[in-house]
């Protein structure tokens, strides 16, 4: 048994059986680090050395949490809740009803796709629009998984398939890592090599919406505001303040992240915070308690981000993530069919425990390249073999954003879990038609 196969399994086992994420985390580095050959202690260092890798991350969810909170203060998630609600019509009128649907789903769908590439602001939209939706999927009765599958969709297909944004990221990476490891490709070719497995995420995202989240679903209706003393109420200028406060931010993420090339998750979420701050919507005297607020909001999906850092960190201590890589490779045995089928497995399990498709590919290429080379698969199997399965299990993974994203968005009122309402539907409907569809590039190409 391979250390980092056992210490994913002993992390998605707990965490089906309901165990906290952040428990199984530990629970997993630790079993797997010691497994591996790492003493007590040096397991337990690896690990607490590890943790600062996700700490960006994790002040973004907090300071996005806290804006998020900061925004509803304003009135604009109830002038929202307002204008969807008039969008739904009469309870019997089923029709219309549909229609409605629909339509929230294709712009929480554009949205997600458009914070990879056209605002690449990725997850910081989730807390901001989610949480004020909520009565009205419940109003509509639509599952939440059905919402968490489309966000899914929309913070991975993306990158995959498009080289913009986050894209041109995944593919930069992809492209100068294979040319590293003795294939040298134009970035040209990544987007037509990934074509089939990308159809294979749209065939899963269309069975999620006809198929398994088709059926209405009832929640209990619960009130965000009914412990504070007053109803919050909107005012022309609150939202204008609202408004302007998601703009400054958007401009701040988008200008930091192109010109200075750095990610202004943090700088973004601050700048909107200030402007309500200044604008005195938000009074002085609440805005420490309406930030914690958020931030608490928020701890959670940090918590697993900072958990999961160390996680990768003990099981590239192990030395087994390599190990993992060469023995399969050394099972193959000449079979492109067989060789393509593992290879695409063993990035699944890689991508799950480290929670980033991004993190895998440096992992990856060095073996799988060279073992395409002398297995003859043509360097568009190649593309398609190594991007198919560096991005296998980002949408699935307990520790990726493309599932604490969704989850920190739906689960604001209690009745959204992660493992089962997040990453098992996005895992079912995305990593088996990818497994199915790279399959068929690396043969077909």
């Amino acid at each position: 048994m391979n250390a980092v196969v056992l210490a994913v399994l002993v992390m998605l086992i707990l965490s089906l059986l309901r165990i906290n994420v952040v428990i199984a985390l530990v629970i997993g580095a630790f079993i797997g680090g010691v497994f591996g050959g790492l003493d007590i202690g040096t397991t337990i260092q690896t690990f607490t050395d590890g943790l600062g890798g996700n700490a960006p991350v994790a002040l973004s969810y907090a300071l996005l949490g806290g804006f998020a909170v900061a925004l509803s203060r304003t009135g604009l998630p109830d002038a929202i809740v307002n204008i969807a609600l008039k969008m739904t019509g009469k309870q019997g009128d089923s029709k219309r009803k549909a229609l409605s649907k629909a339509l929230i789903l294709l712009i929480i769908l554009a949205i997600s796709i458009c914070s990879q590439n056209v605002i690449p602001v990725h997850i910081a939209f989730i807390p901001i629009l989610i949480p004020p939706l909520l009565k009205i999927f419940n109003e509509l009765q639509i599952d939440r998984r059905l919402i968490a599958t489309v966000i899914a969709f929309g913070l991975t297909a993306p990158y995959i398939l498009l080289p913009v944004g986050f894209g041109k990221i995944f593919q930069g990476i992809l492209q100068t890592n294979m040319a590293e490891s003795g294939l040298t490709v134009s970035v040209n070719d990544i987007p037509s090599a990934l074509l089939i497995p990308v159809i294979g995420m749209v065939v899963g995202l269309l069975f999620a919406i006809f198929v398994s989240y088709r059926k209405p679903r009832t929640y209990q209706i619960i009130d965000m505001n009914e412990n504070q003393e007053q109803k919050i109420t909107y005012t022309k200028k609150s939202i204008s303040i609202a408004v302007l406060a998601v703009l400054v931010s958007l401009v701040t993420q988008i200008y930091l992240s192109k010109i200075f090339e750095v990610d202004g998750m943090i700088f973004g979420a601050l700048a909107g915070i200030t402007v309500i701050y200044v604008s005195g919507i938000m009074k002085m005297n609440q805005a420490d308690e309406i930030l914690t607020e958020g931030m608490k909001m928020m701890a959670f999906i940090g918590f697993v981000m900072i958990t999961a850092s160390g996680f990768a960190s003990v099981m590239r201590e192990t030395g087994d993530v390599e190990s993992l890589v060469e023995k399969s490779a050394a099972i193959i045995n000449g079979n492109q069919s067989l060789a393509a089928l593992i290879m695409l497995f063993v990035g699944l399990l890689i991508t799950m425990g480290i929670g980033s498709s991004f993190s895998t590919i440096p992992i990856i290429t060095t073996i799988f390249v060279p073992l395409c080379l002398e297995l003859g698969f043509s360097p568009m199997a190649t593309i398609a073999i190594v991007g198919t399965a560096a991005a296998l299990g980002d949408a699935g993974s307990p520790a990726s954003d493309s599932t604490l994203g969704p989850t920190s968005g739906l689960n604001v009122d209690g009745q959204h879990n992660h493992i089962w309402d997040t990453c098992v539907p996005t895992f079912l409907h995305y990593n088996i038609p990818l497994i199915l569809f790279g399959w068929l590039a690396a043969i077909i190409l």
